[in-house]
């Protein structure tokens, strides 16, 4: 088996993209599609308005368009560009968040989200709906920090912390990271809250290596 997914970080951090890269980085293995990680160098710094939101889809449409790959996944916890982006390729193209989610609920019915800011919340919050899981939300507790502090090693840990335990309190059974920036503080999660926790990036890429996988099945069994 050989063959690529793409990530696509739709924010120009570069922190934020070796972060994503290190998550998926055990995802490597021989007879799987190789996982690349890049990002859109003219996109802001994260995505945190609407405008960032809806201002990145057409680059990341350009991007799947310009780089063929057997799946793709959208660097991003609020899934920007997501139908767009399904509609200029015939390919999967799979949302961090949707993902994350996901992979929450076969842990457990209750989930809780950290997020990145206040206003990643709507956004959030419309994904669920449209899954159908908005009334599995324990809860939701932004960080509200810069992405420079937030893929900071060290910097965020102490908020990570305690929003981890607020979580626990109200009933959350898992935690989901909110941003992948937070692709490094799982560690500080766990042992604050007790529960699992559900890293996005290596949820995306684990949702697109079973895309992957799973369209090659048939002429796999035929072979």
């Amino acid at each position: 088996m050989h063959g690529r997914i793409l990530i696509i970080n739709p924010n120009s951090s570069q922190a934020c993209t070796a972060g994503i890269r290190e998550a998926v980085a055990p995802f490597a293995g021989p007879g799987l599609p190789r996982i690349e990680v890049t990002q859109l160098d003219e996109g802001p710094p994260a995505i945190v308005t609407w405008r960032d939101w809806f201002g990145v889809a057409e680059p990341l449409c350009r991007r799947i368009e310009a780089e063929p790959a057997e799946a793709y996944v959208i660097g991003c916890v609020s899934d920007p560009g997501l139908e767009a982006a399904r509609g200029v390729t015939d390919k999967p193209v799979v949302g961090m968040f949707r993902s994350a989610v996901a992979a929450a609920l076969t842990r457990a019915e209750r989930f809780g989200i950290i997020g990145f800011t206040e206003k990643s919340l709507p956004r959030q919050r419309r994904a669920l709906q449209s899954m159908g899981v908005e009334g599995n939300m324990a809860g939701w507790i932004p960080l509200n920090l810069p992405m420079h502090v937030l893929t900071d090693p060290v910097a965020p840990q102490a908020r990570i912390a305690q929003a981890a335990r607020q979580l626990a309190d109200q009933g959350a059974e898992v935690i989901v990271l909110g941003c992948a920036g937070m692709a490094g503080h799982v560690g500080v999660t766990m042992e604050a809250s007790g529960l699992p926790v559900v890293e996005p990036c290596q949820a995306g890429a684990a949702a697109a290596m079973l895309a992957v996988v799973g369209a090659r099945m048939p002429a796999l069994l035929s072979a």
